[in-house]
C-alpha cells in the first residue's frame, strides 16, 4: 500500500483559516487545538529591495490526515476547505512529482 500525505504550497497560501477551521470541527477539537495552523511570516523588506510576507500552514502532531474521512473515500477535511486550493492530498510519488513540477516555497507533510 502507497504511503500518502499532503503537499503544501505556501507561494499561494492567502492565511484565510478555512483549513484550521475545517480541520478543527472534523477531529472536533477545542478553541486552543490544531490539527493544522497557519502562522504569519510577517511583512519584511528583503535586502534586496523585494518584499517577502508568507502564511505558512503546517500540520501538528494532532493530525491524522483524517483517517476516517480517507477510509470512506473522501480526503481529509483540510484539502476540502482550502480556500486558495494549496493543500493536496495523495501518494508520495504524486506529492513528490508536483513538488518536482513546482520548483519553490512547498513541503510534504507525512503524519
Amino acid at each position: 500500500m502507497a504511503m500518502n500525505g499532503l503537499y503544501i504550497d505556501y507561494e499561494y497560501c492567502t492565511g484565510c483559516h478555512s483549513c484550521e477551521i475545517a480541520c478543527r470541527n472534523e477531529m472536533e477539537l477545542g478553541i486552543n487545538d490544531f490539527g493544522i495552523k497557519v502562522l504569519e511570516d510577517k511583512p519584511r523588506q528583503n535586502p534586496d529591495g523585494k518584499w517577502h510576507w508568507d502564511y505558512i500552514a503546517y500540520p501538528t502532531e494532532l493530525c491524522d490526515l483524517c483517517t476516517e474521512r480517507v477510509q470512506a473515500g473522501g480526503i481529509p477535511a483540510c484539502v476540502m476547505h482550502c480556500q486558495a486550493k494549496v493543500l493536496y492530498y495523495g501518494t508520495l510519488d504524486e506529492l513528490t512529482a508536483q513538488m518536482e513540477s513546482k520548483g519553490s516555497k512547498g513541503a510534504i507533510f507525512i503524519p
